[in-house]
């Protein structure tokens, strides 16, 4: 990479975001940090937004680059927290950071980037971009280490997104970036890692939605699949597909959500039989290429980010729609998360789940 390539870093001040940047340092290109401010609104609940700021700005100055704070916060509350909100509400179970990727870090922040004179942005995700020898196409491809591939949160990113996108820890494993960090003297090398969703304090999420969508929290029936009351729920927005603590109803054998419904404000459970399904309907699909398919394509999908693949069959319906069709029945097929096209290491594309089929 040339030595006069300008990169800004989306810096969160954990370790990979702080190790990315200082893998391209060391590169030789021109880093710049840049770290935004996403939530923090609200209340006494709200998280601290000045902490994370302040642990990428150490790790700027021990890097020795410059940082810049963004505050994105209105923005994310408009284009990702309410759309968060409002899916819970449908009753399905939303992943925020695959729009947030979508429309604020390789969108939003890419203008700011642009205006701070980067040629490239650079984030702490484990993938990697590549160009296609004989098309001349960017693709996305897992990372090196497996593990911590991330590849799932990053499908919606198309040509001109990766064309100008840098993932300097695709090469690396995790014990390897938690080495350099350590040699580096970066305060976040022993910290732990966090699954959580960063805007719901405390991963509670019924705490954070009740006071923003009440009508997901109103009492109704638990019913089976043929419609027999079971019991009372306590609001669609305490359940997703699949979930079994929580529903306060006993049976002959052990009960699970198997859909939820909500213009009926009504749960369906049922036997963990009844959470195998063999396909689903898929929105909002997009293809890394830019360019669907002619017809039905084989590829190895999968419904959840840390679940491995399955073989299916993918075919393209008007309105960026898709019915995916699976191999063997895959368990708890859950609307608003993001089913994902792989052929090999490569992303092919991937939509949010709409509904299971049978």
């Amino acid at each position: 990479m040339p030595g006069e390539t300008t990169v800004a870093v989306a810096m969160s001040g954990g370790v990979d975001s702080s190790v990315a940047a200082s893998v391209l340092r060391d590169a030789g290109c021109r880093v710049i940090g840049v770290t935004m401010i996403l939530h923090g609104l609200r209340g006494p609940r709200a998280l601290r937004p000045g902490d994370a700021a302040a642990d990428a700005r150490a790790a700027a100055e021990i890097l020795g680059i410059p940082h810049h704070t963004v505050d994105f916060r209105r923005t994310f509350e408009r284009r990702v927290i309410a759309d968060f909100c409002r899916e819970y509400g449908l009753g399905r179970t939303p992943n925020p950071c695959l729009r947030c990727n979508r429309l604020v870090k390789f969108g939003l922040l890419w203008k700011t980037a642009v205006r701070l004179g980067a040629d490239f942005l650079a984030t702490g995700h484990y993938a990697r971009v590549g160009r296609d020898p004989d098309s001349g196409l960017f693709v996305l491809r897992k990372a090196r280490d497996r593990r911590k591939d991330q590849t799932y949160f990053l499908f919606a990113l198309g040509q001109d997104a990766l064309s100008r996108t840098l993932l300097p820890l695709g090469e690396l494993t995790k014990p390897e970036v938690r080495s350099r960090a350590r040699t580096l003297g970066l305060p976040a090398a022993r910290r732990p890692e966090s699954q959580e969703i960063c805007f719901v304090p405390d991963d509670d999420y019924p705490r954070f939605l009740a006071d923003r969508i009440p009508g997901a929290f109103v009492p109704g029936e638990i019913v089976d699949s043929a419609g027999g009351l079971l019991g009372r729920h306590r609001g669609i927005g305490r359940y997703t597909v699949g979930q079994r603590r929580g529903l306060g109803v006993a049976g002959p054998h052990p009960l699970y959500v198997v859909s939820v419904d909500a213009p009926a404000n009504r749960i369906v459970a049922g036997p963990d039989s009844e959470l195998l399904k063999t396909g689903l309907l898929a929105r909002n699909v997009v293809w890394v290429s830019g360019v669907g398919p002619g017809g039905s394509l084989s590829v190895k999908a999968k419904i959840r980010s840390r679940q491995r693949e399955s073989e299916a069959r993918v075919s393209p319906l008007p309105g960026k729609r898709a019915l995916v069709r699976f191999r063997a029945p895959q368990r708890a097929v859950t609307p608003g998360q993001a089913v994902v096209f792989y052929r090999g290491d490569e992303v092919v594309g991937g939509g949010l789940i709409e509904s299971a089929v049978e």
